[in-house]
């Protein structure tokens, strides 16, 4: 068999593994049955769909015609970089750092962080657009976790909530 799409071939391998990965993790938690699910459910079966649709798609990246095998290109790294970056400095910023004396900083603080640090990756990057984003996502988080949801984790840092 040949490999008429390499960018097909490779994405269904990353979601095979991906999914692979998810539904091996899941398994050290209760997974339960349709009827009582447990914690492990959810992501076994969303591992498992992901796992299968991967290999749906590895399979018919051996079928069909390209005129140059649809080659995968260089990686990116500078948006490879931000974004892990970015997502990162959000989970630092969330929770803080103790073992440098970095407090939490909560969520708007993270959320503004993650957003402008995240939308360095792309070619037109601009500041305002980035701010006006993150003050949407906040809202919008703000509405949804604490208020609709009631989660209860920090939402400022601590120096502005006391």
């Amino acid at each position: 068999m040949q490999i008429k799409s390499q960018r097909n071939f490779f994405s269904g391998l990353m979601f095979t593994i991906v999914g692979a990965a998810f539904s091996f993790g899941a398994t050290g938690y209760n997974v339960g049955s349709a009827a009582r699910m447990g914690p492990g459910y959810f992501p076994f079966i969303l591992g498992a769909l992901l796992a299968v649709l991967g290999l749906v798609v590895m399979a018919l990246s051996l079928k069909g015609t390209t005129a140059d095998g649809e080659k995968v290109g260089a990686i990116a790294w500078k948006p490879l970089g931000f974004i892990i970056g970015a997502n990162v400095l959000f989970g630092i910023l969330l929770a803080g750092l103790r073992s440098i004396g970095l407090p939490a900083m909560g969520l708007v603080i993270a959320i503004y962080a993650l957003v402008v640090v995240a939308c360095m990756a792309g070619a037109n990057f601009s500041m305002r657009l980035s701010l006006i984003l993150a003050t949407v996502l906040a809202i919008g988080s703000y509405l949804t976790f604490i208020i609709g949801l009631k989660l209860q984790f920090q939402v400022w840092p601590t120096f502005i909530s006391g």
